[in-house]
């Protein structure tokens, strides 16, 4: 079982990408609501340079009402983590699969709902 959905972007440079994510998770009603700018804070913290690395914290907040509704603790598994980062073909996009990150709740209700989340991520990720 895969635990992100994946996709490499070959045709635009990382701060495109990051254009093209954000606005296709926002056409499907995701927000990103925590951005955490990786390259920088391993440079900041350790002196460590790296390729480009992002980490956009989405949520939809219609899924997330419906999964907090049927699992109230589900929300240390929130928001949705999607990745971008510079790989040698272009920029890899990875977005959790709720479903996978999910599985340890033993919840039939929220693995509905993980399910839709899962249908909408890729639609974003594909949209990109």
């Amino acid at each position: 079982m895969s635990y992100t959905i994946n996709r490499i972007i070959k045709d635009a440079d990382f701060e495109e990408v990051d254009k093209r994510t954000r606005e296709a998770l926002a056409d499907h009603s995701f927000g990103v609501l925590t951005e955490i700018d990786v390259k920088a804070t391993m440079k900041k913290k350790l002196d460590k340079d790296m390729s480009a690395y992002r980490i956009l914290g989405a949520c939809n907040p219609g899924m997330a009402w419906e999964a907090i509704g049927v699992e109230p603790r589900v929300g240390a598994m929130l928001p949705c983590n999607v990745i971008l980062r510079e790989v040698p073909e272009g920029v890899e996009v990875s977005a959790v699969d709720p479903v996978a990150s999910m599985s340890a709740i033993d919840n039939a209700e929220l693995k509905q709902v993980a399910g839709k989340v899962r249908d909408m991520l890729s639609e974003v990720v594909q949209a990109i």
